[in-house]
């Protein structure tokens, strides 16, 4: 089963939460209140993206966190990259020479494909989008992808 660890959910919901209102300074507390997570792991999670540059930060009474970029600049691979690594099925998928049986392995081509299309799947997804309401989201989901019913 293919699934991302619980920080990198929470990194997300935190971006996501910090494209809402771009230009706005967050404190931890209030972006770990947002997102309904502990300060200490809001905290945590805002280092790695402030670490990886997409997340900045200003110091001070009045400082707090904000989005590097443009929401629409920053897509979900991105975000999952930052807090995971590289986002790969397998080994050979995404780190070359990672795999002791990378020289004889029939399935890697397929493998290294599979991996591209999921990665270029998720860099098709913005932080702009995943900020829009769900209502919005599913009318374009709705519009791009064909319904193939049985019988029709």
């Amino acid at each position: 089963m293919l699934r991302m660890s619980k920080l990198t959910d929470y990194g997300t919901a935190i971006m996501t939460f910090l494209a809402r209102e771009p230009g706005c300074l967050h404190t931890a507390n209030e972006i770990a209140t947002g997102v309904h997570v502990s300060v200490p792991t809001a905290s945590k999670i805002l280092k790695a993206l402030v670490r990886e540059r997409l997340v900045a930060s200003h110091r001070g009474v009045k400082g707090g966190y904000f989005l590097a970029r443009a929401a629409d600049k920053i897509s979900v691979v991105q975000v999952i990259d930052a807090m995971e690594g590289r986002v790969g099925l397998t080994e050979c998928s995404s780190i070359p020479g990672a795999c002791s049986h990378e020289p004889h392995c029939s399935v890697r081509g397929s493998w290294q494909r599979i991996n591209r299309t999921i990665r270029d799947a998720l860099a098709g997804v913005t932080l702009a989008e995943m900020a829009r309401p769900i209502s919005t989201q599913m009318v374009r989901f709705a519009h791009t992808r064909p319904v193939s019913r049985p019988g029709a």
